[in-house]
């Protein structure tokens, strides 16, 4: 049964569709089989893949009920890892699925029968607090919140929190925090210390913070132009060294939880 994972935060730039497409290539890499669901209109994560943007094959689709996920799910070059593309059409679901009364649940309700195929769902969802964001809390079992090692890093973390444990108490659906990944980072700036300190002050004992950081490497930026995960477009930069030490923390986490189950 896969484990399903929310790359979330509702600011954008913190490195989200950066995470959930060189986490999942890195985890796929070794030899774990992978799916990324792309949930933000923009699409970024499905270009990242080199996954051609069109709405015959896309969560839009899904989450209507025009074509199943298995239907929908395109292969990468990746052994092992999938992804089941995004389209700007997705934009207007909102509005759509907000007419079910069911509507938390729908991307869920998907997935029925598909989760054995693999061992872990990422996925990536859009910068808002909105419909996409809510099914993609109910959908998960846990979340990753990248948080960007800049000055306003926590802002906007109160309302995030707030909004998850409203998904938990109204939908009853707990979607636990898995860690806080620091992303952006630079050892060298007093700014990236600060805000590493801050945000282990903020979160205290009460959250996992990812020992692994995310640096700010030029690779991560250029790689999705070239429809590749950065850590096949550069198998040797920092940013592919930091996502494979991410990914062996990540696979360390997840064996300690299921041993103390």
């Amino acid at each position: 049964m896969a484990e399903i994972i929310s790359i979330l935060n509702q600011k954008g730039g913190c490195g989200k569709t950066t995470t959930a497409v060189n986490l999942s290539a890195a985890l796929a890499l070794l030899g774990k089989k992978v799916l990324v669901i792309d949930m933000d209109p923009q699409a970024n994560a499905t270009t990242a893949f080199g996954v051609q943007k069109n709405e015959e094959n896309s969560v839009y689709r899904v989450l209507t009920g025009e074509q199943t996920m298995d239907e929908a799910i395109v292969p990468t070059e990746i052994s092992g890892l999938d992804v089941l593309p995004s389209h700007i059409s997705l934009s207007g679901a909102e509005v759509e699925l907000s007419k079910d009364i069911g509507f938390p649940f729908i991307l869920k309700e998907s997935m029925d029968g598909l989760l054995d195929d693999y061992d872990y769902v990422l996925l990536d969802v859009p910068p808002s607090l909105g419909i996409l964001t809510i099914n993609s809390l109910v959908a998960a079992d846990s979340v990753i919140i990248p948080i960007q090692a800049e000055f306003y890093a926590l802002e906007g973390m109160a309302d995030l929190l707030d909004a998850m444990n409203l998904v938990e108490s109204r939908l009853k659906s707990p979607s636990p925090i898995k860690g806080i990944l620091i992303t952006l980072y630079d050892s060298r700036t007093r700014l990236g210390r600060d805000v590493y300190h801050n945000v282990k002050q903020y979160f205290g004992d009460r959250e996992y913070i990812f020992k692994t950081t995310i640096p700010r490497n030029v690779k991560l930026a250029e790689a999705p132009s070239h429809g590749k995960p950065c850590i096949i477009y550069d198998e040797e930069c920092i940013g592919t060294e930091a996502y494979n030490d991410l990914a062996k923390e990540f696979l360390s986490l997840s064996n300690d939880l299921e041993d103390n189950k």
